[in-house]
């Protein structure tokens, strides 16, 4: 995977936090950053894709594909946040659609 430099600011305490976190790790500050930033993603991912499912938006199966996670983990946080399940026609068929083509790779 190929990485590309960028500059950003960041605020004194933010960097002393981030050095800490580092050096606790045992890693360079570089690395760091990257593994918070990936953290931050996922809970980004997270967060924006329980929202849209939460208003309708999408339905169960996109909601896992956002966020980058199972179906089953993010019935887990829809559960976590008490978020209404949203059963619908597409829904249902989507879920059905998913668990045949699961079946089949496991039959063949």
């Amino acid at each position: 995977m190929s990485s590309t430099a960028v500059t950003a600011r960041l605020k004194t305490e933010l960097l002393r936090e981030i050095q800490e976190i580092a050096e606790e790790e045992s890693i360079d500050r570089s690395s760091a950053i990257q593994r918070l930033l990936q953290i931050g993603l996922k809970k980004y991912r997270m967060e924006k894709a329980l929202n849209l499912y939460q208003n309708g938006k999408v339905t169960l199966w996109k909601a896992a594909e956002i966020a980058g996670v199972s179906l089953r983990e993010i019935m887990e946080a829809i559960k976590a946040r008490d978020i209404p399940y949203q059963y619908d026609l597409e829904s249902f068929e989507e879920y059905v659609t998913e668990l045949l083509a699961k079946r089949k790779t496991i039959d063949t």
